[in-house]
């Protein structure tokens, strides 16, 4: 939701134009590139409060400090709502959600060791900003102190929209806007039926990612009752554009399939002479139709489509690439292992093979059961004969697998899978980030959540 509008102009006719433009992403496999982001608390030293857009320690004096490393400003009329890179493609952008949450974009890189790099030269820009500033940034899933009525509000147009809209749609929808956290990985595929291979791999197994990566157990102050609160929070979140999409494990899905079904998602706002729009009245297909109500005679353009593609938010969302979404933010090594993952299974040809005739069979129901399912008992969560324990557990191996295939070393010799450490440490002990928490919240805590503040800090 973080991203300024896209500009491209081109005007679009008809569903055929849209589905050839999704498809114009299809990349050969030497040009398949990472693109990892992830999104962190800010919050002040001195109370533990989250951090406001003015001030002089608050999310503008942050944007305004990291501007010594290069970055270029983004604007919205008189206030600055983020940076971008002078590289765009190489070097990302960094963007504010709903309540501030500092969200890096990252560059489109070849490597984990690049990614990994890009994550950790971020990591010491914010922080050698947020020391001078008296504020610190917190890696997890969901605020695990404030309530939503202490949440600060970005000064961004579109925001007003979306929180009134939001507030209707569910009633975790305002939470997932301004009390969430994720990381999350952008990857590409080569043809239509890579892509569907892919992103039916992507949504059956994002549950056992949201699994191993489960880390919001904490919801103002007490365990909320859940290892991903940030997961539960999206089942009760506007229905119309979230999900498991059953249908793009339908017989004939593709291209044109995706189109269809975004173009009767409502839609949120048009972006034109440097404001938002509401165009929540109707869906894309009313408004190439032009009967949007409001906007009959406006011309949809690219851009628009590009805009509105942003407000789906499926477990696994397609684009002209692919988005894995299913993790909770969490502490910085985790940041490295959540595109590794990926990574090694969607790149390498016999990792996604196995990984997809793991899943083949597994019904709508068991998905849906999943999703919802993990969000409470992670890695404990019973399926068929098992646990997403050991579901997890062939995952992981597949990665690695995939990872030693590449044969990607940094200057010591070693190779992408030290990435997965983290995983296979989850896996060893078979306790989740949120149950380590969990356990230091009714013991060395003193049942205060206080001190995640400084443990989970980068």
């Amino acid at each position: 939701m973080s991203a300024p509008a896209n500009k491209n102009n081109r005007p679009v006719t008809s569903a055929e134009e849209l589905s050839e433009w999704m498809a114009e992403g299809c990349k050969s496999s030497e040009e398949w590139r990472i693109g990892t982001e992830h999104e962190k608390f800010g919050f002040h030293l001195d109370n533990l409060k989250p951090i406001e857009y003015g001030g002089d320690s608050g999310v503008r004096a942050m944007l305004e400090g990291m501007r010594r490393f290069g970055w270029q400003p983004i604007m919205e009329g008189k206030n600055i709502i983020g940076l971008e890179g002078a590289d765009s493609a190489a070097d990302g952008s960094i963007t504010l959600e709903p309540s501030g949450q500092f969200e890096l974009s990252g560059g489109t890189l070849k490597t984990l060791h690049q990614s990994c790099d890009e994550v950790h030269t971020h990591l010491h820009q914010v922080r050698t900003v947020a020391d001078e500033l008296g504020v610190g940034f917190l890696g997890i899933g969901f605020t695990p102190k404030w309530k939503r009525a202490e949440m600060p509000v970005m000064p961004k147009e579109r925001y007003k929209l979306l929180t009134s809209y939001m507030a209707k749609q569910g009633s975790l929808g305002l939470d997932i806007m301004y009390r969430t956290c994720t990381i999350q990985v952008n990857l590409d595929f080569s043809s239509e039926a890579d892509m569907v291979k892919k992103f039916r791999v992507a949504l059956a197994l994002q549950p056992v990612a949201t699994a191993l990566f489960a880390n919001s157990p904490f919801t103002e102050g007490k365990p909320n009752g859940f290892l991903s609160y940030r997961a539960h929070a999206w089942t009760d979140t506007d229905p119309d554009r979230t999900g498991m999409l059953p249908f793009v494990f339908e017989d004939g899905f593709g291209f044109e399939r995706y189109v269809d079904y975004v173009l009767d998602v409502p839609m949120h706002t048009v972006y034109r002479d440097g404001r938002y729009i509401d165009a929540t009245a109707g869906t894309f297909r009313d408004y190439l139709a032009h009967r949007l109500p409001g906007l009959e005679d406006r011309q949809p353009v690219l851009g628009d489509w590009v805009n509105h593609l942003a407000t789906i938010f499926p477990e696994a969302r397609l684009k002209r690439f692919l988005e894995m979404r299913g993790a909770d933010g969490g502490p910085w090594e985790r940041l490295c292992a959540l595109p590794a993952l990926w990574v090694g299974i969607l790149y390498h040809q016999p990792s996604l093979d196995a990984a997809y005739d793991m899943v083949r069979d597994w019904t709508e129901e068991e998905r849906d059961d999943l999703r919802t399912n993990v969000a409470r008992q992670g890695l404990a969560t019973p399926f068929r004969k098992g646990r997403v324990q050991d579901l997890a557990r062939d995952m992981v191996a597949l990665a690695r697998e995939g990872l030693a295939a590449r044969g990607n070393t940094d200057g010591t010799g070693a190779d992408e899978q030290i990435f997965l450490k983290p995983l296979e440490d989850t896996l060893a002990t078979g306790r989740t980030p949120a149950e380590e928490l969990l356990d230091k919240f009714h013991n060395s805590w003193g049942g205060s959540v206080d001190p995640v503040f400084k443990e989970n800090a980068y």
